[in-house]
C-alpha cells in the first residue's frame, strides 16, 4: 500500500467525518436533555452518547451485572449491557484511566480513530484486487453511508471494522497465524465473527485445491486449521463469558431476546414480517412483501456471483454472502440494521463497476459523487429519525 493511497484514505474518511460532525452539531438544537445520557444542555459530545452510547458508557463505568435483570411483569431477563461486546467500552474504560477525560469525550475520539484505520486498511486491502483508484471510491462512499455517522460517535462500529478488515486482508494475504487471532479479537467487538469462518473455509480450500503447483507444509495446514477453529470460538466466546459470570447458561440469548419482537430470537420470520409491515397499507402486503423481499435476496445473489464482482475475489465475494445470511438467522430488520450494513463494503465495488476483471469501471467519478450525496442526504435522516431522542415517542431510558 503506497503513502499516497493512505493519505488520500484517510483525507477522504476524515472529510466525511468533519460532514457528519456539522450535522450532529446542528441537531443538537433539537435533542432535549435525556436524564442520565445528557446534562442539563446538550453539546456534540451528549449526542455521541445516545442510545446504544449509552449502553457501553454504562459498561464501561459499572462494567456488567452479576445477576440478569429481570422484567417485574414477565419474569424475563430485561434489556441489560450483557447485549453490548465488552473490547470498545473497556478500552475506553483504560483511555479514561490514562487520560482523566469522560466517556463521550474519549469514546468518540476513540471511534473516529479507529474507522480511520478502517479506512486505510480497507483501500489497501480492495487496491490489491481493484485498483487503488476504485479502492479510494470505495472508501469515499462508505464512509458517506447513512449509517456511518456511527464511525464518530459511542459505538463499536468502528473499532469492528478495523479488525474486520485486517482479519480479511489476513485471509487473502494466507496469513493463517495473523487471520486467527483478529478472528479472536473480532469475537469481542461485535457479533459477526461466525460469518468469517465461512471466508476462511473457502480460502482454505481454494489453498487445498493449489497445493499441486504451491505446496503447503505442515506447519500451514496447522495454522489454516487453528484460523478456522479460532472464528468457531470467537463466535461463541463472548456467549459462555456471558454464562460464566451471571450463572445463567443462556444469558446472552435471553438477553438479545429481550430486544426481539416477542421477546424471542426466531431466524428468517423477523424478515418476513418486516417486508409485510412496509406494505402494510396495502390490502395485498402478504404478497407484496414476500416479493420484495425476494427481490432483494436475488439481487444480493446476483451482484455477489455474477462476473462484475470477480475482481473481488473469492474471500471478500463469501463474505458478502456470508455475512448478509447470518444477519437472516440473528437478527430483526429494526434500526439496527442500517449500521449493521457498513461491514458490506465490497459491495460498494460492485455497485461503482470497479470489480470486474476484464474492464476498467464506466463513470466512476460520476457514480462515486452520486453515491457519496446520497450518503450524505442519508446521514442527515438518519441523525434527525434516528439519532435525536424525542421522548416520550422514543422509548424512554
Amino acid at each position: 500500500m503506497t503513502r499516497t493511497l493512505v493519505l488520500r484514505a484517510a483525507g477522504v474518511y476524515l472529510v466525511m467525518r468533519l460532514v457528519s460532525a456539522v450535522m450532529v452539531m446542528m441537531a443538537v438544537d433539537e435533542q432535549v436533555p435525556v436524564d442520565s445520557w445528557t446534562g442539563p444542555t446538550v453539546d456534540y459530545f451528549d449526542m455521541t452518547v445516545l442510545w446504544d452510547g449509552s449502553w457501553y458508557r454504562t459498561v464501561a463505568e459499572e462494567g456488567y451485572p452479576k445477576v440478569l435483570p429481570l422484567d417485574p411483569v414477565s419474569g424475563t431477563p430485561s434489556q441489560n449491557a450483557w447485549a453490548f461486546y465488552p473490547l470498545f467500552p473497556m478500552l475506553a474504560r483504560g483511555l479514561m484511566g490514562l487520560t482523566g477525560l469522560s466517556f463521550p469525550v474519549v469514546a468518540s475520539t476513540l471511534a473516529l480513530l479507529c474507522g480511520l484505520g478502517a479506512s486505510v486498511l480497507m483501500a489497501g486491502l480492495l487496491a490489491e484486487r481493484v485498483g487503488p483508484r476504485v479502492a479510494l471510491a470505495t472508501v469515499a462512499v462508505w464512509a458517506a453511508f447513512p449509517a456511518a455517522v456511527s464511525l464518530q460517535l459511542a459505538y463499536t462500529e468502528s473499532l469492528a471494522m478495523l479488525v474486520l478488515c485486517g482479519f480479511l486482508w489476513a485471509v487473502m494475504r494466507q496469513r493463517w497465524s495473523a487471520a486467527a487471532g483478529l478472528a479472536l479479537v473480532l469475537g469481542l467487538t461485535r457479533p459477526i465473527a461466525l460469518p468469517a469462518l465461512a471466508v476462511v473455509a473457502v480460502a482454505l480450500f481454494l489453498r487445498w485445491r493449489g497445493r499441486r503447483t504451491r505446496r503447503i507444509a505442515a506447519g500451514e495446514y496447522a495454522a489454516g486449521i487453528g484460523a478456522l477453529v479460532a472464528c468457531g470460538v470467537s463466535g461463541l466466546t463472548w456467549p459462555v463469558i456471558a454464562a460464566a459470570v451471571t450463572g445463567s447458561p443462556t444469558a446472552y440469548t435471553d438477553t438479545m431476546a429481550a430486544w426481539r419482537a416477542g421477546g424471542e430470537i426466531v431466524p428468517l420470520k423477523p424478515w418476513l414480517w418486516m417486508s409485510e409491515w412496509v406494505f402494510r397499507e396495502h390490502e395485498l402486503a402478504g404478497t407484496y412483501g414476500p416479493v420484495a423481499l425476494a427481490v432483494t435476496v436475488t439481487t444480493l445473489v446476483v451482484m455477489v456471483c455474477g462476473p462484475w464482482a470477480r475482481g473481488l475475489g473469492p474471500e471478500l465475494r463469501t463474505w458478502s454472502l456470508a455475512y448478509p445470511a447470518y444477519l437472516a438467522l440473528v437478527l430483526d430488520p429494526f434500526t439496527s440494521i442500517f449500521r449493521y450494513l457498513l461491514p458490506l463494503f465490497p459491495l460498494i465495488v460492485v455497485v461503482l463497476g470497479g470489480a470486474w476483471v476484464d474492464r476498467a469501471p464506466r463513470f466512476l467519478g460520476g457514480r462515486t459523487a452520486t453515491l457519496v450525496v446520497l450518503g450524505v442526504v442519508g446521514q442527515a435522516f438518519w441523525i434527525t429519525e434516528l439519532l435525536v431522542f424525542v421522548p416520550p415517542s422514543d422509548y424512554p431510558p
